[in-house]
């Protein structure tokens, strides 16, 4: 994603939760950039892998205030708060498995504030105007 003012960022501190329930240090790279606001991109890296998922804005926002009873999401990715509310926890699944990752819901929450900000809610499909543009332009100058 190119940086620019319009972008937003937050590295997040996580846990990866293994099936013997010990955990591993790992960080969420959040980024939002206006050019793409229906998209949050995460990349979770740690001690000696990076994967990056692209996941809807609005899911991560009704993640935030899922519950385990009812997470967000149907597919690859899930997420809902905790038990402990303070906590997130985000599932994946991939062709190469399955994750759980949990860490604090508050940057999260400050994150998606952020993106709202520039982007509201709703307010999406105006900002991708002139990015479809620049597409359509460059796609009959090719």
């Amino acid at each position: 994603m190119r940086g620019s003012t319009q972008d937003v960022s937050e590295a997040v501190p996580m846990h990866l939760v293994l099936s013997d329930a010990s955990v591993l240090p790992v960080t969420a790279a959040l980024s939002f950039g206006v050019s793409d606001p229906y998209t949050v991109r995460v990349e979770f890296s740690g001690a000696s892998s990076t994967s990056t998922w692209l996941i809807g804005r609005e899911l991560m926002a009704h993640g935030v205030l899922a519950d385990s009873s009812a997470p967000a999401g149907t597919g690859d990715v899930r997420i809902w708060r905790d038990d402990d509310p303070s906590y997130l926890l985000i599932s994946l699944s991939g062709v190469e498995g399955d994750a759980l990752l949990a860490g604090a819901a508050e940057p999260f929450t400050r994150f998606l504030a952020s993106t709202v900000a520039l982007v509201p809610f709703g307010e999406e499909s105006d900002r991708m105007e002139d990015e479809i543009s620049r597409l359509i332009v460059s796609l009959l100058d090719a």
